[in-house]
């Protein structure tokens, strides 16, 4: 079965909202990490700052989404001087639809969380054209950049 996004509207770490048609690039590759400021999740978004440009060049848009604040997704951006757009869903609404959000394990304790996951998205149809799942974060940006050259 073809997955599809769902149509949310999030609050972006530019201040403006978004739905998922509010993006002038054909594909958007969103990205869910679990929280900011944390080693792999830093490590992870600035690789895809490091590599939008290439990004850019296959007509390609890099969208971090995790549950975090604005405010938190603010000070993140600056602290690490990272130039994507993060988007907040703090209900965990759009990782939930896109089954980014569920049960993990670690050190053999089950809990609910973030799953890093990304999703390459045609954001004219909605259709999820690639998705990469319950992905580590180093290296994460150069593989989903050499799968999709």
């Amino acid at each position: 079965m073809k997955q599809t996004i769902f149509d949310f509207r999030l609050q972006g770490s530019d201040g403006d909202t978004y739905t998922p048609k509010d993006f002038k690039t054909p594909k958007v590759l969103f990205y869910f990490y679990p929280k900011d400021n944390t080693p792999g999740c830093t490590l992870e978004g600035k690789d895809f700052t490091r590599l939008q440009d290439d990004f850019a060049a296959l007509g390609i848009t890099i969208v971090g989404v995790s549950p975090d604040t604005i405010e938190s997704h603010e000070v993140f951006c600056e602290k690490q001087d990272l130039g994507i757009l993060l988007l907040s869903d703090p209900e965990k609404v759009f990782a939930t639809a896109m089954e980014a959000y569920g049960e993990k394990t670690n050190y053999g304790r089950k809990f609910f969380g973030i799953i890093r996951s990304t999703f390459l998205v045609d954001v004219a149809t909605g259709d999820v054209l690639k998705s990469w799942k319950n992905v580590k974060a180093t290296g994460h940006a150069e593989r989903v950049l050499k799968a999709l050259k």
